[in-house]
């Protein structure tokens, strides 16, 4: 959600800084800002994207080599230059950058306000700058942690000060902040893109640690001062900054770049009739043998696709699954045995509820398996074993080839179980593993459907309600196409089981309503054919996704988006596409921000 970066070094702070931030706007943010220690301490702020704040600091330039900057998501407080970091305390001395959410601000603020504090803000982030600063004697290392210990929530801070102006104090309880070094300089950020071309290696923070930043050295401690070592790993110098290249957003190029996403996936992990994992993979067989069930649990687009995993796991290894949307659960009794495997999903690591609700079972020793794409993230730290959906940094804030690189990893998975437990013959693995490498050349032609998406994306410009309607394993990818239109084109959408359609949302169905129904050649096709006949027969518009050649469906339907006849098993990995494309199109001629749509954020750190 929020962004920070903070830089100590030789080069101009505000260059560093705005280049971190342009690499964490993929975060999501609706305001931003940067603090400058240069003899005393300048603040330019400001509600609005980050070329608002460079058009600030243009007409009123900071100097310096010692600053934080944030980009902000609101949670406590409108959008507004007020309710933007860094925030500074009475004397205007410190200033303070802050991700995450303070439970007990408001009763922090009331005995600070009682105390002679003016606020000037509605954050809870501001409280903990005037938390500090009522404990700033002579050390501000000291009051940090002296006011860490009053804080109730999670968090990751970064604070500078003018009478300090030679080292920068960062500190991490539950909100994700990595440290990165450099050349005689150093930089603490949300997370390692900020990173990239500056640093040579990071390190993760972890709970309780509070780091002194200098430009030659970092130490690390815990609450308490004690001494604590965390390792640094290189970072690929090779690395570049991830831009758009000819694409004009980074969503459509993320949707283009999944069949090469999905052709390496199968390269890697099938060989010699194995399915290889990454070596964080550390189940041993014996263990994968003795898993009675396994209880998938994530949030928004990662739920989707654990929704179908369920389905390989139960399809492939005759496991019974579960499939929990992670912050409910937390609430939940986690009546769980001791031959449970609870399988997080999250692209970036960090989802706060997630990492909770893995949190809940570690400590009930539930053994854990991650499906991540950030390696080094908290989740990917906490978890027992970790495997990776190798799909690259995602940018766009709707998720697209790392939904599809999910399935993948989660169908790889299923078949890895299989072999281990002897649950799949030989030729049955050889006919999945042969369907799976022509998988790419199908997602190819699948985007060759751009061009009708599209022209059904202008047909339906007015359109203010869809229905998204699919059964079996293509349920998943209902939810799946409603989701992201609602993300990227602000339209309300449904995403439904067919077979409920007539125990009540069929009342919403009147002349032109788009249905938009997946149906492709599968074992609950004539179902669904029989589902859209009955939402044409209330004068409903029927988009369907179906196999190419499907006359029938052809008759059914208004408009057709055919995809490649697959085994049903692969059918929501094709299915996805013409439905991104069409959330795409559609924010595109609604002239939204599709890579950044308003109110969201990538990395959801908050609960």
């Amino acid at each position: 959600m929020c962004g920070i970066v903070g830089y100590i070094g030789p080069r101009n702070l505000a260059n560093v800084i705005m280049v971190g931030l342009e690499r964490l706007e993929y975060r999501g943010y609706d305001s931003c800002g940067i603090a400058a220690v240069d003899g005393g301490l300048t603040i330019r702020k400001t509600a609005g994207r980050l070329q608002k704040l460079k058009e600030l600091l243009a007409a009123n330039p900071v100097t310096g080599n010692l600053g934080v900057g944030h980009t902000r998501w609101a949670t406590h407080g409108k959008v507004t230059d007020e309710n933007a970091h860094p925030f500074t305390g009475c004397y205007g001395r410190m200033a303070l950058v802050h991700n995450g959410i303070i439970e007990n601000y408001r009763e922090l603020r009331q005995r600070l306000v009682a105390q002679g504090h003016r606020f000037v803000s509605e954050t809870d982030t501001e409280t903990i700058v005037h938390l500090i600063e009522s404990h700033h004697k002579k050390d501000l290392v000291a009051a940090v942690r002296q006011a860490a210990a009053e804080l109730v929530g999670s968090y990751a801070i970064a604070v500078v000060s003018a009478d300090e102006p030679d080292r920068l104090i960062a500190m991490k309880v539950g909100s994700p902040l990595v440290i990165g070094h450099g050349e005689s300089e150093y930089i603490v950020a949300s997370d390692s893109q900020a990173l990239v071309g500056i640093a040579r290696r990071m390190l993760s923070l972890q709970d309780g640690d509070v780091a002194v930043v200098t430009r030659y050295t970092l130490q690390l401690t815990d609450l308490e001062g004690r001494s604590v070592e965390r390792p640094f790993a290189a970072i690929d110098l090779k690395a570049k900054p991830v831009t758009k290249g000819r694409y004009p957003h980074f969503m459509r190029k993320e949707i283009y770049e999944q069949p090469a996403i999905i052709s390496e996936g199968v390269k890697h992990r099938f060989v010699d009739r194995r399915v290889m994992l990454d070596p964080e993979f550390l189940l041993y067989p014996d263990e994968v043998e003795k898993v009675a069930r396994v209880v998938i649990q994530a949030c928004g687009t990662s739920y989707h696709a654990g929704l179908v995993g369920r389905y390989y796991f139960e399809k492939f290894c005759r496991i019974p699954v579960s499939v929990e949307i992670s912050s409910e659960l937390r609430t939940s009794e986690f009546i769980y045995d001791g031959d449970t495997l609870m399988v997080p999903i999250s692209q970036s690591g960090e989802t706060a509820d997630t990492l909770a609700a893995l949190r809940e079972a570690c400590a009930r020793d539930i053994q854990s398996l991650a499906v991540l794409n950030t390696k080094r993230s908290s989740i990917d730290r906490e978890a027992d074993s970790s495997v990776y959906i190798h799909a690259g940094p995602e940018i766009g804030v709707a998720s697209t080839k790392a939904y599809t690189a999910q399935l993948f990893t989660l169908l790889s998975l299923a078949l890895y179980f299989a072999r281990v437990r002897k649950a799949m013959p030989d030729d049955r693995f050889d006919e999945i593993v042969r369907h799976c490498r022509e998988l790419p050349e199908q997602m190819r032609k699948a985007l060759a459907l751009d061009a009708k998406v599209k022209a059904t994306a202008a047909r339906l410009a007015r359109a203010h309600d869809f229905i998204f309607l699919g059964r079996g394993i293509n349920y998943p990818s209902a939810l799946e196409g409603a989701l992201k239109l609602k993300e990227v084109a602000y339209v309300h959408a449904t995403g439904l089981p067919a077979g409920e359609m007539k125990h009540g949302p069929i009342a919403l169905i009147a002349e032109n309503v788009p249905v938009i129904g997946i149906a492709p050649r599968d074992s609950v096709y004539e179902k669904m054919v029989s589902n859209l006949a009955e939402s044409k027969a209330r004068k409903g518009l029927i988009i369907a996704v179906g196999t190419e050649g499907d006359k029938q469906l052809e008759e059914q339907a208004d408009i057709v988006f055919p995809i490649p006849a697959a085994p049903e098993y692969l059918t929501p990995l094709l299915a996805a596409i013409p439905l991104q494309l069409f959330a795409y199109h559609a924010a595109v001629m609604r002239g939204c921000d599709v890579d950044k749509p308003r109110n969201l954020a990538k990395s959801v750190t908050v609960e």
